[in-house]
């Protein structure tokens, strides 16, 4: 292989991977590594900066040396709302990454809450007071590392999502900046007016000076040093990893909508032009900024859906691999009441209540680990079914279909329960890997190689199509069974 490449870097919430897509926008290889994740205490989640960057690196050279082709230039997508803070003149980290599913800030967020901040938060960044988002990680780290904010406020520190540690490391220290959709992640953006908010980096006390400058998703954000692939190669794209998705996935008309399984489950809905805000738990968000044009969606977040299979594995020992619980689910005749409410970080939208833990309801000495594994599965459709609900309270139409990506979504079984839960066709692409695919479509984008998104539309194809196949009755009474799960969740939390 010789011809011209797109890389994109993917890095996720438990692995890194590079994947080089042709002008085509086909996938050709992919290179990935797992990295440790560290649990200081409990409801803390922590990652080592040095770790990403070391598997950054590493991957982005195999998979450019394993295709053989010439990179043209390079696509960044990343975990979002991930905290970094580094020394501006050495680059080195001065605490590990906050992840996003850390609760380490719930006090902050519930005190910030009862002075009645969050109608302002919500107005300014679409979004809520809650430990998710990164600015009240940032804080937490100006307020509890040794001599961090005497630092910050002396301009020594900057401050970025995953996306703008690794930008700045690949073009060696030359170019501090993120994209509009990550930036709309932190708390810290007024998603209206595309700039940081004086208001909100005032309530959280943080120094404008840690922030990095904001950009388009696609266009030209600097150069890597020419050590990594032996030239120096334009980084054309960036985007947080759900909003890459809604790129990968060609979801470019309002209306559209998209469902990314990988570690969480994130449904997003392109409101086009219009910010709509939610009275139903949903999100505000940026979907993407293209030529200094911003295009919103409503956003319901789900904090585990992967990840809940991820622990049959590794955790309970029930599975060798995820493809298990295909078989696992499919082999029994319904789920004999057994449901799994999988917080383990506590419950995202609609429920938003990040003191939840999680549980499993239903045993009796019939349950096998089969039941397990599909209440698992279920559990996933269940709160994406939430999270559409929810959507359609908000004014939003019922989406014709779904198009589903992420790994979960290799999983036939759980494919068709999705599509049983939301009464609409699930589309599965050929293609499943749209987070990295979006990155790389925005890269080409800079360069030239797609001139916009009706080129991209063209590159996308089909897979499967997974229509409804039960009753409405039967659909009824399963998630009457979810509800009853989280209502005895949410009471245990609150007793």
């Amino acid at each position: 292989m010789t011809d011209t490449i797109i890389l994109a870097i993917d890095q996720g919430t438990t692995s890194t991977r590079s994947m080089t897509f042709g002008t085509d926008g086909v996938p050709r290889q992919t290179v990935r590594r797992e990295f440790a994740q560290h649990y200081p205490q409990s409801g803390w989640v922590e990652h080592d900066p040095e770790d990403i960057w070391r598997d950054t690196v590493a991957t982005l050279k195999e998979a450019a040396e394993a295709d053989g082709g010439k990179v043209a230039a390079i696509g960044i997508t990343n975990q979002r709302e991930t905290v970094v803070v580094w020394d501006r003149k050495t680059g080195k980290p001065v605490h590990n990454a906050i992840v996003w599913q850390d609760r380490r800030t719930a006090r902050l967020c519930a005190h910030l809450k009862a002075d009645g901040n969050e109608p302002l938060v919500r107005e300014r960044t679409g979004l809520i007071l809650d430990p998710y988002f990164s600015g009240t990680k940032l804080k937490w780290i100006l307020d509890n590392v040794d001599g961090v904010r005497a630092r910050a406020d002396k301009g020594e520190l900057a401050f970025g999502t995953i996306d703008s540690f690794l930008l700045w490391r690949l073009t060696g220290g030359k170019v501090h900046a993120t994209d509009a959709s990550n930036a709309s992640r932190t708390l810290l953006f007024d998603i209206h007016k595309g700039a940081w908010d004086t208001d909100m980096l005032r309530m959280l006390d943080i120094p404008e000076s840690l922030l990095p400058e904001v950009k388009n998703n696609s266009t030209i954000f600097g150069e890597t040093t020419a050590d990594l692939l032996g030239t120096s190669v334009p980084i054309g794209g960036m985007a947080g990893d759900q909003q890459a998705a809604i790129v990968g996935q060609a979801c470019f008309q309002r209306g559209d909508a998209k469902s990314t399984y990988g570690t969480g489950c994130f449904v997003l809905l392109n409101t086009g032009k219009d910010a709509v805000t939610s009275k139903n738990g949903m999100l505000t968000t940026i979907a993407y900024q293209l030529d200094g044009e911003i295009t919103y969606a409503l956003e319901g977040s789900i904090f585990v859906a992967g990840a809940a299979v991820k622990w049959l594995r590794d955790g309970l020992g029930l599975i060798n691999q995820a493809s298990d619980t295909n078989d696992m689910a499919t082999k029994l005749d319904g789920n004999d009441g057994v449901y799994m409410v999988p917080a383990f970080v506590g419950l995202g939208a609609p429920h938003w209540d990040p003191d939840a833990r999680a549980s499993i309801t239903g045993l009796t000495f019939a349950a096998t680990g089969s039941h397990i594994a599909r209440a698992a599965l279920e559990s996933v459709a269940y709160q994406t079914a939430d999270l559409m609900n929810a959507m359609v309270a908000d004014g939003a139409r019922d989406a014709r279909q779904i198009r589903v990506d992420g790994g979960m979504a290799a999983n036939d079984w759980f494919c068709q329960f999705l599509a049983d839960m939301l009464d609409t066709d699930v589309v599965r692409p050929a293609n499943i890997e749209t987070t990295a695919a979006g990155a790389a479509f925005l890269a080409g984008m800079a360069i030239g190689v797609w001139n916009g998104p009706d080129d991209i539309a063209n590159a996308w194809k089909e897979d499967r199509v997974f229509n409804p196949a039960i009753t409405a009755d039967a659909r009824t009474l399963l998630m009457a069974g979810w509800q009853e799960a989280i209502d005895r969740t949410s009471a245990r939390t609150k007793s």
